[in-house]
C-alpha cells in the first residue's frame, strides 16, 4: 500500500514544523516541505530524517517538479506583525500568487487543501467572541492591512476554487509554544525575552486589550482533525482558545511563572491593533470533536524552557538530517 503524500507549505516555521511532527508521528505518511525560510528556520526540523525539503518561495517555485499529492497543508507567510509590515509587498504576493500557485497544484493531482487563514481577518471586532459568519471590522489602509487583506483575498480565492479543490480553511488564533521564533516581536516571545534577560516588559496600549491563547500542540490537534473530517466543498472553522485574558493578565502569569518582579513599561497602542480577541469554536466542536486542552501555565511553563534553551544553543548551523531536494 503506497504512503499518503503530504505537502506542507511553510512547514519550517513555528505552527508548520510542529504540525510536520506531529503529521510523521501520527501517519505512515511521506512529507514533502516548502520553505523559503524567510522566517521559518531549519533547526525546527533538522532532526527529522524522513522528509524531503524544498528552499523556494511558493509565488514563482515550479510545482510541476513535484509529485502527485493528496493533502496539502497551506501555511506559507509571515505571520508576525514587525515581519509582515517590514515585507508588507512580499506578504501580499504569498497570500495571492502564493496561494493561486498552490490552489493550482491542488486541482491538478486532486489533493485536498487546508488552508491556514487567522483571526486577523475579523480585523477589531465589534462581535464578541468571533465566530465564523461574522464579517469582520477592518481596514485596507493601516500598516496591518497588507497581512489581514492579503489572508482575506487568499480566502475568496479558495471560494473561487471550490468548485474544483475541496478546501478547508482554519481561521487560526493566536498560538504560543516551543518552536515559535523568540525574535518575532508578538506579545509571548517579547514577554519572555524580556523577563529572562530582566528587563521591563512592555505593553502596548493600557492593557486591558485581550487575547485568547492556544498552545501550538492543541492548534496542531485541530488542524489534523479538520484536514481529516469531510466538510463539504469548501467550509470555514476556527481554531483557538476559548479564554480570553488581558495583555496585562499575561504579563503577570509570565512574571509569576519565571519568578520575576520586572516593571511593565507602557507605550501607545499601534495603528490599527485589534482591542478584543475571543475565538467562538462552537464549530469546532461540533464537527471536529475538537477543543484546545492545554492551560496557559502549562503552556507557558514549556514556552519558558524553549526559549530558556533557545538562548543556550549554539549559534552554528544546523545540519539537516533529511532528504533536501535540489528543485
Amino acid at each position: 500500500m503506497q504512503k499518503e503524500k503530504i505537502l506542507v507549505t511553510g512547514g519550517a516555521g513555528f505552527i508548520g514544523s510542529n504540525l510536520v511532527r506531529n503529521l510523521m508521528y501520527s501517519f505512515d505518511c511521506e512529507i514533502t516541505v516548502i520553505d523559503n525560510l524567510s522566517s521559518g528556520r531549519m533547526a525546527n526540523i533538522s532532526d527529522l530524517p524522513d522528509i524531503n525539503f524544498i528552499e523556494a518561495d511558493i509565488c514563482d517555485f515550479d510545482f510541476s517538479l513535484l509529485k502527485r499529492q493528496d493533502k496539502i497543508y497551506h501555511l506559507a507567510c509571515l505571520a508576525s506583525p514587525p515581519q509582515y509590515q517590514k515585507k508588507s509587498i512580499q506578504t501580499l504576493d504569498t497570500c495571492y500568487i502564493g496561494t493561486k500557485n498552490v490552489l493550482n497544484f491542488a486541482r491538478k493531482c486532486g489533493a485536498v487543501l487546508l488552508f491556514s487563514s487567522t483571526s486577523e481577518i475579523y480585523g477589531d471586532p465589534l462581535v464578541h467572541p468571533q465566530t465564523e459568519s461574522y464579517f469582520g471590522n477592518v481596514s485596507t489602509l493601516t500598516p496591518r492591512a497588507c497581512y489581514d487583506e492579503g489572508k482575506r483575498v487568499a480566502e475568496t480565492l479558495c471560494y473561487e476554487y471550490s468548485d474544483s479543490v475541496e478546501i478547508k480553511i482554519a481561521r487560526i488564533f493566536n498560538t504560543y509554544g516551543p518552536g515559535m521564533c523568540p525574535e518575532d516581536g508578538r506579545i509571548i516571545s517579547n514577554f519572555i525575552n524580556q523577563s529572562l534577560n530582566g528587563e521591563p516588559l512592555t505593553i502596548y496600549g493600557d492593557g486591558s486589550q485581550t487575547r485568547s491563547l492556544c498552545y501550538v500542540s492543541d492548534t496542531v490537534n485541530g488542524l489534523m482533525k479538520y484536514m481529516e473530517q469531510d466538510c463539504g466543498p469548501i467550509s470555514v472553522i476556527n481554531i483557538g482558545h476559548e479564554s480570553e485574558l488581558t495583555v496585562s493578565e499575561i504579563a503577570r502569569v509570565i512574571q509569576r511563572l519565571h519568578g520575576q518582579s520586572e516593571k511593565i513599561e507602557y507605550f501607545p497602542l499601534p495603528e490599527a491593533d485589534p482591542k478584543q480577541r475571543k475565538a467562538d469554536i462552537s464549530k469546532a466542536k461540533e464537527l471536529l470533536g475538537w477543543m484546545p486542552y492545554t492551560d496557559l501555565e502549562s503552556g507557558l511553563l514549556k514556552t519558558i524552557d524553549y526559549f530558556m534553551q533557545y538562548k543556550i544553543q549554539t549559534t552554528e548551523p544546523v545540519a539537516f538530517t533529511g532528504q533536501q531536494v535540489p528543485c
